[in-house]
């Protein structure tokens, strides 16, 4: 057997940064509208429940399209398909400069969803073509973090363009930037073996694991594996839980520590900048364990048992002593989100081949949408039941263990799908 060094270009890595910007740009875009809530609303008059049937009918847009898209990016290619995900949610985005009532806002909002729903299909496809399974976590935790960075640049950036030009050039200016991501990936962006500035050994480097050819493939092929309703199981278990963090965090602070909208951003910013750190330390030590000799299956269990440990304390966060307190722990509950779904969006490219990943990714994200869902309805009730969001962090601080343990009893070992639909070698 053929032992292959680590190669001195860097391509690859290339690519990576331009998957976590595009990352970043997709939180931003999607995060504009929430940050300009409190002054739209005072201005046209919104009612909360008109501004929750957005949010809700954003996560079912994104959720149903994410299975389409996983579907799209198998047949076309990450190059392709993610600059037709990135069209659509630019359009969609610059589109809400024409509506001011929350009604019409839909037209744009919907557009937005589905086009973002390719984001992830479209950057582990991207990965998966670039990195070898060795790196493939890493370089996931590292575009993953790109959804801190944004979740930081918005609430920084957007409200001194509104104060300063209007409203609606927060929508074009953020829109301008993507436009200009999606010259650069089409530019740039080409398969390993059509990119002509890749070095022999850098290409023998990405190409250790076997290169497949692409196929059509079958729902029922798909559910008839038990991977695919590990990764779809894990998805719909955590996705909730970071999606309460993006929507109810400052609605926390504010009602547990005081936190006026101006002043939400140092609690943020500490929190995404410790979700960002376990992103890429969750990718990094299942990388670090296989380059140990680790098995995939014990890698990647290991990093995800790790993370999720890191989740459990947040069971006390709404009784912390002091607000920076509480966002040390949910900081640490972010950085352990992060950490873990690196891991298990690594899942369909262990286990799958290429040429079905992107279908499987694409069934997870429902999942995960569909569980979004459940868990708003489930903290709305709560705070307006109870008042209080200590249940919802009980049920954050445990969901992690739950998914990994559900994950194992599903797959007790990674067991690699043949190229022909058959279960192969466990790994």
């Amino acid at each position: 057997m053929t032992t292959i060094s680590k190669p001195s270009g860097k391509v690859r890595w290339i690519v990576c940064g331009l998957l976590f910007a595009a990352v970043v740009l997709s939180y931003i875009d999607r995060l504009v509208l929430p940050t300009l809530k409190p002054d739209l609303q005072a201005r046209y008059g919104w009612s909360e429940r008109g501004y929750a049937d957005l949010a809700i009918w954003f996560q079912a847009g994104y959720g149903i399209a994410y299975v389409f898209f996983g579907r799209l990016i198998d047949r076309v290619g990450a190059r392709a398909g993610y600059a037709i995900a990135v069209s659509l949610w630019t359009l969609g985005h610059v589109a809400h400069i024409f509506f001011t009532s929350t009604a019409g806002m839909l037209f744009a909002r919907i557009p937005l969803a589905i086009g973002e729903a390719g984001t992830f299909p479209a950057a582990i496809a991207a990965t998966n073509e670039w990195f070898p399974k060795k790196e493939r976590a890493f370089a996931i935790g590292i575009f993953n973090a790109g959804s801190n960075v944004g979740a930081i640049l918005t609430p920084l950036v957007v409200p001194i363009i509104a104060v300063t030009m209007g409203w609606r050039w927060a929508f074009i200016l953020t829109g301008l930037l993507t436009v200009v991501w999606l010259a650069a990936w089409l530019t740039f962006y080409r398969r390993p073996r059509e990119k002509k500035s890749l070095t022999a050994e850098e290409l023998a480097w990405i190409e250790t694991d076997p290169v497949e050819e692409s196929r059509p493939v079958k729902w029922a092929t798909l559910f008839r594996h038990r991977q695919t309703w590990a990764y779809m199981a894990g998805r719909f278990l955590i996705d909730p839980v970071w999606w309460t963090f993006l929507f109810w965090l400052p609605d926390f602070f504010n009602k547990q520590y005081g936190v006026k909208m101006l002043d939400f951003g140092p609690p943020l910013i500490a929190v995404y900048l410790l979700a960002d750190v376990g992103s890429v330390a969750g990718g990094w030590a299942s990388s670090r364990f296989m380059g140990r000799g680790w098995s995939v299956n014990r890698a990647r269990k290991s990093a995800m048992l790790l993370a999720a440990l890191c989740a459990v304390p947040i069971a006390f966060a709404t009784h912390a002593p002091s607000m920076w307190v509480a966002v040390g722990l949910i900081g640490l509950a972010c950085a352990g989100h992060q950490g873990f779904s690196a891991n298990l969006y690594a899942l369909p490219g262990d286990v799958f081949p290429r040429w079905m990943a992107g279908s499987v990714v694409g069934l997870g994200g429902l999942a995960g949408a569909i569980g979004g869902m459940l868990m708003a309805k489930f903290a709305g009730t709560i705070l307006e039941t109870v008042g209080s969001y200590g249940p919802i962090f009980a049920v954050a601080s445990c969901a992690y263990l739950v998914a990994l343990l559900t994950i194992h009893l599903i797959i007790p070992r990674y067991q690699v799908v043949a190229t022909g639909g058959t279960a192969g070698l466990g790994a």
